[in-house]
């Protein structure tokens, strides 16, 4: 009889990790653009100017939040919605209908949002703070340094702020990661003219990196500013209200570079995801 595999519950989280150490510069850019008050500089200078001030190893800030903040979000969001759909897809003999992976992906993006939002706020610190004047500088030593001193200066509560925000973001990235890539791998599968290999997967990959991109952009703007904020935000309505009067275009701000970092992390972490599936997953009999 014919065999499977389906990938084990922390697959998600090892596999979207990996694909950070490969994408973080991208996402300190990203964070770098969308933190400017009034658009001064693009992906290009920007870029220039991070390398100009700290060097190479600047392009790296935050690498351990960032590490820590898929080791929780993306852990919890993968694992959430990867168990259940393969346990709901054993039950009915048959793959779920899209409009339930859609509703399982929202459930476990919000999770894994909530659960992840104090490594992904010191995530945000870590990779500005290179930015910053000397003496504005927080210099976390690390992601645990980070969160223990978040925690001490500013309270338990801070640790969540902009929680809100980031599980809605979470939701919607994982509608467009996790059920997109689900359900347009499985309309190429269904063609017939490709198999389930690396080629399948890349392009399944970069259409739900497109589809998340555009979902998440004006909640993940607003979740930075929030996230890095002084105290000048009183809460997310006054930071959605401020930045609004930025213009439209300010919700969309680094929309090419958040695309450019979120559409290689999809597809690293999916090709690497699959692999761990199709060599390391559970064997379950067809």
């Amino acid at each position: 009889m014919p065999e499977n595999r389906i990938s084990r519950w922390y697959f998600g989280g090892i596999s979207s990790s990996a694909a950070a150490c490969i994408t973080h510069p991208l996402d300190l850019i990203k964070v770098h653009l969308q933190t400017q008050q009034e658009v001064r500089l693009r992906m290009i200078g920007m870029t220039v100017k991070v390398l100009r001030t700290g060097g190479v190893l600047a392009l790296y800030s935050g690498l351990s939040a960032s590490l820590c903040r898929q080791m929780t979000y993306s852990l919890t969001r993968f694992g959430i919605y990867e168990t259940v759909r393969d346990k709901m897809n054993r039950e009915n003999r048959a793959v779920i209908p899209f409009y339930q992976k859609v509703l399982l992906g929202a459930f476990g993006g919000f999770a894994g949002g909530f659960i992840g939002t104090p490594a992904d706020l010191v995530n945000v610190r870590m990779q500005n703070d290179v930015k910053l004047p000397v003496e504005l500088r927080r210099n976390y030593v690390h992601a645990l340094d980070g969160l223990l001193r978040v925690w001490r200066e500013e309270g338990l509560r801070k640790l969540f702020s902009g929680a809100t925000l980031a599980s809605s973001r979470g939701a919607l990235v994982s509608v467009g990661q996790l059920s997109c890539y689900d359900q347009s791998k499985q309309l190429v599968l269904a063609t017939g003219y490709l198999t389930d290999s690396i080629l399948t997967h890349f392009l399944a990959s970069v259409f739900a990196g497109g589809c998340a991109t555009i979902l998440c952009q004006p909640l993940d703007v607003v979740k930075t500013r929030l996230m890095n904020s002084k105290q000048e935000y009183r809460g997310v309505l006054h930071c959605l209200t401020e930045t609004a009067k930025l213009g439209p275009n300010a919700f969309y701000k680094g929309l090419v570079p958040a695309g450019i970092r979120l559409i290689p992390h999809t597809v690293f972490t999916y090709l690497f995801l699959e692999q761990l599936r199709q060599n390391f997953g559970v064997v379950v009999v067809a």
